[in-house]
């Protein structure tokens, strides 16, 4: 299981929680944030298909 590092979405008003959360413009905005935060938290991005993708940290053991 991983670790929700960061939200980026294009609908402020549907997220919400304990991580980060960036608000983007348009998808363009949304993809190249996502993926840059991907990078610099060496994690991955996933796309929810509603408008919002999370960044997750997974572990490397199993759990």
């Amino acid at each position: 299981m991983g670790q929700i590092m960061a939200v980026v979405t294009l609908h402020k008003e549907k997220v919400g929680g304990g991580a980060p959360i960036f608000v983007a413009e348009n998808e363009q905005d949304q993809q190249q944030t996502a993926f840059k935060l991907e990078k610099i938290l060496d994690a991955s991005a996933h796309d929810l298909q509603n408008g919002t993708m999370i960044i997750v940290k997974h572990s490397g053991g199993k759990e």
